[in-house]
């Protein structure tokens, strides 16, 4: 594997399940020295996991809730504290809680999606850009989505224009002072079952018929007429925080098989 992030410390949050895990996992093998973070106690599991592989990087896991400023902060603190510097910071907390018409949500359904999918992004980024200035030099990779372009997610669509936005304007603020910022705007994507679901709901079934549209919308949308692996995913993401991409900022690149968002 080549040693893209040998010497570099990566902030990764969100990263006890799916696209993160997997982020972490390629980070470890590429050489990279890692603060891992999530609210659930399953980022002890990957943590440990690493301890136990042949490259046995060196990890801090933190529990904390990125919806919060002061976690945020408090997990930024941490990352200097152990490791001296941040050079990436991977925003990879989000994701859709509830999928029907706009109409169908409450208030607080609206505020919660906003809550989940844009704020821990701007905290994190708020928090990390200093220690990242000062060094004069860092890489920022935004998790963000296709589904600023979809069915049955207004909410979630609006906070991930967010981080598009976000991402551009916070790229042309710092481009001169050595920080990228770039996000991906991941498609559908196949991933086993979450071990803690983002709703712990049971579906009614007209619940179940609008998250089928999305799963057909999403298809169909796809110029190759199918979900993305993780992998997939995570390999734009990598290549974003890594030196070669080091003439790349301010974009949003869509990794949904041809689906621009």
């Amino acid at each position: 594997m080549n040693p893209r992030f040998h010497t570099q410390v990566a902030v990764i949050t969100g990263a006890a399940q799916g696209i993160g895990r997997s982020v972490a996992l390629r980070m470890a093998a590429e050489g990279a020295s890692l603060v891992l973070v999530d609210r659930s106690e399953l980022i002890f599991e990957l943590r440990d996991e690493l301890a136990r592989s042949a490259n046995a990087t060196p990890v801090l896991a933190l529990t904390a809730d990125m919806e919060k400023s002061a976690d945020c902060q408090r997990t930024m603190d941490a990352a200097v504290e152990r490791f001296g510097r941040i050079d990436v910071l991977v925003n990879n907390v989000g994701g859709t809680i509830w999928a029907k018409p706009f109409e169908h949500y409450q208030v607080e359904e609206i505020e919660a999606e906003v809550r989940r999918s844009l704020f821990p992004t701007l905290w994190c980024c708020h928090a990390a850009l200093p220690t990242m200035l000062k060094q004069g030099k860092g890489a920022i990779v935004n998790v963000s989505s296709i589904a600023t372009r979809s069915l049955n997610r207004v909410p979630y669509g609006a906070a991930k224009g967010g981080v598009n936005a976000l991402t551009a304007c916070l790229a042309l603020e710092t481009g001169e002072r050595g920080v990228r910022v770039n996000a991906v705007a991941t498609g559908g994507t196949e991933a086993p079952p979450r071990r803690i679901p983002r709703n712990t709901a049971e579906q009614t079934a007209q619940e179940k018929v609008w998250y089928q549209q999305i799963i057909d919308q999403t298809t169909s949308s796809s110029l190759m007429k199918r979900y993305g692996t993780i992998d997939e995913q995570v390999n734009a993401i990598v290549f974003l925080a890594s030196h070669e991409a080091s003439y790349i900022t301010g974009i949003t690149m869509p990794v949904g098989g041809g689906d621009l968002g």
